[in-house]
């Protein structure tokens, strides 16, 4: 998962990284939402070349990931797809104030900014894993639907909604502000 700057040229160079690669290990295990996740293991393509003095680096994640439903708690394929740009610019012996992106920079030759598109890079080899590692843990929902309208269980009886209709009826709160309403009510004389 090394990316060579200085072989970089003006014109686009296409690199794969694909399942085979050692590198997913790591980054498979440093995001703990993909443990049994996994349907099928990611790869990445991604086009690579220079701007002056700054490395720009455009790509894809694909994969697939079998997720439980936040709602209905069904289990589901879903495809993974994440696409990701990066500009990196030479460090120039600047140091980022960010420990974690000090020690990325020194042992992976790159740090990420604040933002995923922007980073330094140092040296004439870049090892990509710190990126990777943010695009596929980017690409995790952090609530996983089952699709857009799932009605999710009863909270009664614990039907699917999607599947059966219960007699259950729904409770509401008059107002969402009901509990307050009542704190007031006992502190009035």
């Amino acid at each position: 998962m090394k990316l060579f700057v200085d072989r970089l040229k003006q014109t686009p160079a296409e690199l794969a990284f694909g399942p085979d690669d050692p590198g997913w290990a790591e980054v498979l295990e440093s995001v703990p939402e993909l443990r049994g996740a996994l349907a099928e293991p990611p790869s990445v393509t991604l086009r690579a070349h220079r701007m002056g003095q700054d490395a720009y680096l455009e790509g894809v994640l694909t994969g697939a990931l079998e997720l439980e439903c936040s709602r209905c708690l069904v289990r589901y394929r879903s495809p993974l797809r994440e696409p990701f740009r990066l500009v990196l610019e030479p460090a120039g012996g600047r140091v980022p104030a960010e420990p974690e992106a000090a020690r990325d920079l020194a042992r992976l030759g790159m740090c990420l900014g604040d933002e995923l598109e922007l980073g330094w890079f140092e040296g004439p080899a870049i090892d990509l894993r710190s990126l990777l590692r943010e695009v596929v843990a980017l690409a995790v929902p952090v609530q996983p639907l089952c699709r857009e309208d799932c009605r999710g269980l009863c909270p009664r009886c614990g039907v699917d909604r999607n599947r059966e209709t219960c007699g259950c009826e729904a409770e509401r709160p008059a107002s969402p502000f009901a509990a307050l309403a009542a704190l007031r009510r006992r502190q009035e004389p």
